[in-house]
Formats: structure tokens, sequence, C-alpha cells
């Protein structure tokens, strides 16, 4: 390659996605989904390649908003993207991983994720590589395609309000061929969802073909989550995620000693300095890892290195509402890591009523992972979904 790859302009959406269902746990209640998607189109001779990448912001998570995340796109990252002309796959990697992950004192993960997989996209389609060809570069031990794609099962979600609703939509999970469920607990009325949850579930919770794990979104005291404790353990609940909040986080010794549970720590891991200071205290068992969450595609596979190198699992989440898209990127995290012991993501219209793209990325039969063609992420994107589902007009950021 004698050209080097250089950006031309950045467009930033902000979707409104309604969602089929209602969620609701400890820190929000959601109908609408918020993503925000980045558009990069390269200069000439690739003039006619267009790299995506999306991510979903959480305050009680990363503290970023939409607003933030697209005023961090345009202030913090748009000048660096200035710099960006690769000649080779690795120059480009290298680019990308050098992109910040915080600015005055306050994390900007949930920008970099979006920024981190556009270029990745751009990139992948002008050197024509996958994204799960970044393991080799990362040099991360056992990590590379095919990864776990073909053992790693999507989860279900256990959701309603009334106990019809909720077993029913619990059955037709089943019916489809899911195995691991998760519950939100720590509202109102979460001791009920969990009986009428194991009232489905019963049967192959006992023979041990189901599993079924809860989440409490930092929402409980010490005191409170050991009490709960004892009814999950009661219920034969194989994991706790993020019990308690940051604040508390020195008290997850003493409840992993008291429940039967594994401890899954969610909110409380952004960066790899988290990661190694819960491994150091010794009380999670479980990393949850969310690409948007935390920084993107490489800084996820890094943090997946760093659990499975410590004897920890790993999960594979998602934040409600995201496209295809960010489903793709979930895809080739699975294509990268050899081991994930839960997945979540990638309902497409399952959950969204619509999508931006023509052909959704959405787990299969008995939660198996879409296999995505050619180079990039593998989805094509369609601009005028993005447009129809904006809740204003682009921002158009020429480089």
């Amino acid at each position: 390659m004698t050209t080097p790859l250089r950006a031309r302009q950045v467009r930033v959406f902000r979707l409104a996605i309604p969602l089929r269902v209602r969620f609701e746990h400890a820190a929000a209640i959601r109908d609408t989904a918020d993503p925000v998607v980045v558009e990069l189109s390269a200069g000439a001779p690739y003039a006619h390649i267009v790299g995506y990448g999306e991510t979903l912001a959480r305050p009680y998570v990363t503290g970023e908003t939409p607003d933030s995340v697209a005023e961090d796109i345009a202030h913090l990252f748009v000048p660096c993207l200035a710099e960006f002309r690769p000649e080779t796959f690795a120059e480009a990697l290298e680019f990308i991983e050098a992109l910040p992950a915080q600015a005055a004192g306050r994390v900007v993960t949930a920008a970099r994720a979006a920024v981190e997989l556009a270029l990745l996209d751009l990139a992948c389609r002008v050197f024509r590589r996958r994204p799960a060809d970044v393991a080799g570069w990362l040099g991360l031990p056992g990590f590379g395609a095919p990864g776990c794609r073909d053992t790693a099962r999507y989860s279900g979600m256990v959701v309603g309000r009334t106990r019809g609703k909720l077993k029913t939509l619990l059955r037709l999970q089943r019916l489809y061929g899911l195995r691991d469920f998760k519950l939100k607990v720590a509202i109102a009325g979460w001791q009920d969802r969990l009986k009428w949850a194991c009232e489905v579930l019963a049967r192959p919770l006992g023979r041990q073909t189901a599993t079924l794990r809860v989440d409490a979104n930092s929402g409980w005291s010490r005191d409170e989550a050991i009490a709960a404790a004892r009814i999950l353990d009661h219920y034969g609940v194989c994991a706790l995620e993020q019990p308690l909040p940051d604040a508390l986080e020195v008290d997850l010794t003493d409840l992993a000693a008291q429940t039967r549970c594994d401890l899954v720590v969610d909110e409380s891991l952004l960066t790899l300095d988290d990661g190694r200071r819960l491994i150091q205290q010794g009380a999670v068992r479980v990393f949850n890892i969310r690409i948007a969450k935390n920084g993107g595609l490489l800084p996820s596979l890094r943090l997946a290195g760093l659990a499975l190198a410590a004897g920890l699992d790993v999960q594979l989440g998602c934040l409600v509402g995201e496209t295809s898209l960010l489903s793709a990127a979930g895809v080739a995290f699975l294509e990268a890591c050899p081991r994930v012991r839960f997945v979540e993501g990638a309902f497409g219209r399952f959950l969204l009523r619509q999508d931006i793209t023509p052909r959704p990325v959405r787990f299969r039969y008995g939660g198996r992972a879409p296999r995505l063609p050619g180079y990039g992420l593998g989805v094509v994107v369609d601009p005028r979904a993005l447009e129809q589902l904006s809740v204003a007009r682009p921002q158009t950021l020429p480089l």
C-alpha cells in the first residue's frame, strides 16, 4: 500500500429507537434506545469506503451521556483523527490503541468506543481484515479466530411485570432454545419475579441444563445484599452481578463468603486498572465486559485476557438498545476470545422496533452466534435508517 489511509469526514448521529419491551432496573427505566453512531468516511483513493461505530452512554456507569459523547467526539477525538494516516493494518491498530480513555480526570470510554469501532471498521475494510485479527497484534495468549463463537450461547432475559406475561415470555425463549437467563433485582417485586421465573425453569435448573443469574445494578447495601443472597441461594441462582455500589466495594469479600453465587462485576469495571484492583481483592469471579462501557473492542479484549489469565470467567455484556452495529462488534469479540461463560445482546428486532441495518445481527436458535461475512464489522448500515431514526440533524465534522 503506497497511499496512506486518511479520514475525510466524521458524522455523528444521535438516535431514538422504540423498544418492544420496557426495561426497569435499580438505576433506570427504559422504553427507548438512544445509541450514538459515528460514520467515518475515508479520503481518496478510498473515498468509497465508510466505517461505522456505535456506543450507548449511561451516566450511572461511566458518567457519560449522549450529549457528552457527541461533544467529546467533536472536541477530543476529531482533532486526533487528523493524524490518522496508516499505511498498514498494524499502524492503524497502533493509532487506535492510543486513543484516550480519560480526559480532564473523567472517563470517556463510551465516546472512545464509538470512534474506535468506526476506525476499526474502516481500517479492516481497507486492509481486508476481520476485527478478530487484532488478537494477533495484541499478543494475548490463546486469543484469535475462531475464538468461542461456535460454542458461546447468548442469554435470554426474564422480563414482564405480571406473572402471566413473565412466564409466557420466558417459555417463548425456552422454546427458542435459550438456556441461560438473567433477571434484574433490587427493584420492587423482584422476589415475586424470581419465584415466577423458577416455576418455569425449575426442571432445567435442577438438571443443570439451564442457568439463572441476577443483576442488582449497584442497588443494595451490604446488609440488603447478604439477606438477598440467602434467597438467591435457595432458588439456585448461579451468579450475582454488581450487588453493591463502588463505595461499598470493600464489602464484596464478606458477601462472597456468605453466598454460593459467583459475584460478577460490571459498573465497577471500566479500565484495566479497575480489573487489576478487583483481581487483587479476590472476591469477584466474573468480569462483565461491555464494549461500549469499556472503550471499544481492543480494551475489551485486553480486559478479557487479564481475567482469563487470573483464572476468572468472562461475560460479554451489552447495553439495552444496541443496534446490529454494536451487536456485530460483540460477535467480533467472540471470534477473538477463547472462552466466555455468558453472552448478552444480539436481540435485533426481537427487542428493537427498527434497526439501522437491512439484515439485523441477531442470535440464532439456541442462542448461537451469527456468522458475519466480509471485512470490517460485517454489517451494512442503511444511511436512510440513520437519518430517519435521528433525533436531530447529524453533526458533520470535516477533517
